[in-house]
Order: C-alpha cells, then sequence, then structure tokens
C-alpha cells in the first residue's frame, strides 16, 4: 500500500527521515512524499543511505531493511520489480502455489509471469515467463495466480487432488471473482477453459457462466487435465 507523507513544521530531513524510520521494511522513492521537493528528497534518501538508514536497491529506489539472524534483509525480486516496472508481475509456479494456500514451500528461485515480450532487467535470482495475454492486467494478483495454477495443471500443490480441487472451487465461489476468469480465459489456452468450466460446474457457478465457457471449447478436442483430473466433471469437460 503506498504511503504519502505530508510535511508539517519539522524540515525536509527530519521529517522524511523519520516517516522512513516509522515505515518499517520497505521500499522508498521519491514519488512516496508528493508533497516534497523531489531534489530535496533524493538528497535526504543518499543522505539516509550514507547514514546506514537505507541501502540503495537501484538508482532512485531505496529500501528500510530489519535485523535478521543473518544479516539485514533484503527486498524480494517480486517487490523491486512492482515499483519499477510499467507491466507488474504476477505469481507463478510454486510461487502462486503459496499464494493460493496449496503449499507452504517457499521457493528458493521466487517464479512470476508478465505481460511483457522480454524479460525485465531488473529481475534477478527469479523465474520469469513472459508473453502472457494483456487480459491478466485486469485480473488481481490472486486471480493471475489461479490461472497459473490451472495452466501448469495443478503441479504445484502439495495438496491431495480432491482438496487441491476444492481449495479452487472455494477461490471461485464469489461469482465476480468466476466472471473475472472468464473474461480472462478467452485467451487462455483451451485446456485452461476446460479446467475452469469444469470447476465452475463443481463449485455451482452461474449456469450461464458455466454455459459460456463451454461455447468456448471445440467440442472434440480432449485435453490433459493432469492433477485436475479429480474434478468430478472433468469428463464432461473432455479431459482426457
Amino acid at each position: 500500500m503506498r504511503t504519502t507523507y505530508r510535511p508539517r513544521t519539522a524540515g525536509v530531513a527530519a521529517g522524511v527521515r523519520a516517516h522512513v524510520e516509522r515505515g518499517g521494511e520497505r521500499l522508498w522513492r521519491v514519488a512516496d512524499f508528493p508533497e516534497l521537493s523531489p531534489l530535496a528528497v533524493t538528497q535526504t534518501l543518499r543522505r539516509l543511505e550514507h547514514a546506514g538508514v537505507v541501502s540503495r536497491v537501484r538508482n532512485g529506489l531505496y529500501y528500510r531493511g530489519r535485523p535478521t539472524i543473518v544479516g539485514p534483509s533484503r527486498p524480494s525480486a517480486g517487490d523491486v520489480a512492482a515499483r519499477v516496472l510499467r507491466s507488474p508481475l504476477h505469481p507463478a509456479g510454486l510461487t502462486a502455489a503459496n499464494l493460493l494456500g496449496l503449499t507452504t514451500q517457499n521457493p528458493a528461485r521466487p517464479e512470476y509471469v508478465t505481460v511483457r515480450r522480454d524479460r525485465p532487467s531488473v529481475i534477478r535470482g527469479a523465474i520469469v515467463h513472459v508473453r502472457r495475454p494483456q487480459s491478466r492486467l485486469r485480473l488481481s494478483m490472486a486471480e493471475n495466480a489461479f490461472l497459473e495454477i490451472l495452466r501448469e495443471r495443478g503441479k504445484s500443490s502439495d495438496l491431495q487432488p480432491r482438496d487441491t480441487v476444492r481449495r479452487l472451487a472455494a477461490f471461485i465461489a464469489a461469482p465476480a471473482t468466476f466472471k473475472h476468469l472468464i473474461e480472462a480465459a478467452l485467451e487462455e489456452p483451451p485446456r485452461v477453459r476446460a479446467m475452469l468450466g469444469a470447476l465452475g460446474q463443481e463449485a455451482r457457478a452461474d449456469p450461464k457462466l458455466v454455459a459460456r465457457l463451454r461455447r468456448m471449447l471445440n467440442p472434440i478436442s480432449k485435453f490433459d487435465f493432469g492433477a485436475l483430473r479429480a474434478l468430478k466433471f472433468a469428463s464432461s469437460w473432455q479431459a482426457r
């Protein structure tokens, strides 16, 4: 969540420092202080870097960490990218499964997707898949993670197949969520639409929305559902 600073009687330097120290562990940019002179804030952040209050992550981006048993904390690749990229990153693989409660694992190399055509140079130590559909930009972080789990046929889940299905079905129980996913599914592989339809039917979603998904499929095609073959209606949605 973006935090803004509104100056009171304190000078710029003292006010910015106090705000950074109160803000805890997070990233800071000049844009986080819209009421102040950009030049004054830039100079203050540089002085705070020299004082060890923040560390510079890249040009114009600073990090206020916290002490840990292995040294100062570091910002995640995803947090940095979210601050500097025009096209956001969304979770994939184990990163997506963790967000949706399908695993407790935190991957050594976080995995993300983006609508960009090229891999962001700012990302280091992470796996980034490019060229996801532009429709992903209209979805929430969790909705993007959901579609990634369908793309990979649920392989990143540590739950039993039926438990994976139950959790995914619960996620789309909200009509608005299911509708958002259907609209995005127009640009997803056909197997994603098939699995989404089977989940919608299991979750007793709006029959009109479920029927809309069915109309998007070639009736003679067959799809590999992977772990999601455990869906009750998998066969009627052309699972092989």
